[in-house]
């Protein structure tokens, strides 16, 4: 069980795998006014950022879900280097499906919201793990702007425009769901520089792996992503986490 091997490629070098930067994820964890002791679930927890800081900020207990067994023995060892390894557990496995046996204060997915077929899906997915009053953190793109042709969205890798909404329309879903928006943290273009632009890492792991079966693959990505990156996403793509409450 693991996610695509380019994945583990381009992002290996990342703590973060989503456009929200350290100082956003901190400011992230103390909106969300963490009690010591709260129990975070985060399915597709990547390499642990979000829970290991926040175990040592704000002295959580978090239980992280994720396919990538890279990504997970990364976070193993970023709570070993934050000292936080007691607080919480990282699992390899499939996050879709995934039911907390302990109830959880807040229950999250930010960035992987197609382990539920979608924003509703993962919501309600969410919704079974998560405590009385707790709160359901997603993370998801939206349109800055929209995209003025199919082939514009296609650019910013989505598949079609009608792929995600613009931020009143997304915001305006979670309340049609029965959801408060209680609190959010959007992503800036520095922080969708810092997540998009993995182009030393493909370079290194190139000149590393000139015969591996993957270079050519990796190569076109180096080629083409970052004049993709800077003419589509950057320009249309926004990308937030946005917490909710059960009304």
């Amino acid at each position: 069980m693991d996610i695509p091997r380019i994945f583990n490629i381009t992002e290996s070098a990342h703590r973060i795998h989503n456009p929200i930067p350290p100082g956003k994820l901190a400011t992230l964890g103390a909106a969300l006014r963490l009690a010591p002791g709260t129990r975070v679930l985060d399915l597709g927890s990547g390499s642990g950022e979000m829970l290991c800081t926040w175990a040592r900020d704000h002295g959580i207990i978090g239980t992280g879900i994720d396919m990538s067994q890279l990504f997970n023995e990364q976070a193993k060892l970023r709570a070993e280097e934050l000292g936080v390894a007691d607080r919480v557990e990282f699992i390899h496995g499939d996050a879709a499906g995934y039911v907390a046996d302990e109830k959880a204060g807040v229950a999250a997915c930010v960035g992987a919201s197609w382990i539920g077929g979608g924003v509703a899906g993962t919501i309600g997915l969410l919704a079974k793990s998560l405590g009385a009053n707790g709160i359901i953190l997603i993370g998801e793109p939206y349109w800055r702007q929209l995209p003025p042709t199919e082939e514009v969205a296609r650019g910013c890798l989505a598949h079609s425009i009608s792929d995600f909404l613009t931020l009143p329309e997304l915001i305006a879903s979670f309340g049609h769901l029965g959801y408060d928006v209680v609190e959010m943290v959007l992503a800036d273009q520095d922080g969708w520089n810092r997540y998009e632009a993995k182009w030393l890492t493909m370079r290194r792991w190139l000149e590393a792996n000139p015969d591996d079966e993957l270079a050519k693959e990796v190569r076109a990505q180096l080629t083409s992503e970052p004049g993709r990156y800077v003419t589509y996403t950057r320009e249309y793509l926004g990308w937030g986490a946005f917490a909710l409450m059960a009304r």
